[in-house]
């Protein structure tokens, strides 16, 4: 694959030829790369993540972004938590070289680590805050990759968790355009307890579940979004969505 000239990836451990996590469609690949993407998912994301913080911080010195895919999420977390050190990490050749032109494109100084999310090539306890934004329903290893985000994560450091539930993934429309490992879809509660399990701690007010138009299916998600369906209250409604803001116990 063709390098932009001065592209650099910082390689750490390699990829194993174990079955790690599924690759995006050629559609989704397309899709996640897109302005639509960062400003009406990500960026929004980002947005009430923030509102989860109990005690936010001015600057979060290393900011790790798991699963960084094509980068469209460096420069909003640049902005947001001021880190002296950015890292982005995946498993993807391809999604890394987007990254590196999106680094570029922003001005940003941005390390890009190729890896899996269940064997970080990081030391123990050097990342401040770590950005997992719609990673993990990709991973077949899900508890390792936890127990590495909370190994390399400094005592208080915060995981900011956004990921769609098995409600979402496993829709006819989703299945159609996007690939993910069925067997290792979780509903909302199963990702907060795997969550809790791995050691981090959270309240209810460090949890939100959002009820997106685009996270149900087509027609519902059309008629509640034009005002001609009654959007389901909490307790009534499969959770489609699920943000976490987990804090490692200093």
């Amino acid at each position: 694959m063709a390098m932009l000239e001065g592209e650099q990836l910082i390689v750490g451990a390699s990829v194993p030829s174990r079955r790690i996590y599924i690759p995006e469609s050629l559609f989704g690949f397309w899709f996640l790369g897109t302005y639509t993407w960062e400003r009406h998912v990500i960026q929004i994301t980002l947005d009430d993540l923030v509102r989860l913080i109990s005690a936010p911080r001015e600057v979060y010195p290393v900011v790790l972004d798991v699963g960084c895919g094509q980068g469209r999420a460096l420069h909003l977390l640049q902005s947001r938590f001021r880190p002296q050190r950015l890292i982005g990490l995946d498993a993807e050749d391809k999604a890394l070289v987007r990254a590196r032109r999106q680094a570029i494109k922003k001005g940003l100084n941005v390390d890009l680590l190729k890896g899996d999310c269940a064997a970080i090539a990081l030391l123990d306890k050097s990342i401040d805050l770590i950005f997992c934004h719609q990673t993990f329903h990709h991973l077949i290893h899900q508890e390792k990759a936890l127990k590495e985000f909370y190994r390399v994560l400094k005592p208080g450091g915060l995981l900011l968790f956004a990921e769609s539930t098995c409600a979402y993934i496993q829709t006819l429309f989703i299945r159609m355009l996007f690939r993910h490992p069925m067997e290792a879809q979780r509903s909302a509660d199963e990702y907060l307890s795997m969550i809790r399990a791995a050691g981090f701690i959270y309240e209810p007010q460090n949890v939100l579940l959002p009820y997106r138009w685009w996270s149900r299916t087509t027609i519902a998600g059309i008629l509640e979004l034009c005002r001609l369906r009654r959007v389901p209250l909490p307790g009534q409604r499969e959770e489609t969505l699920v943000y976490m803001v987990g804090v490692k116990p200093t």
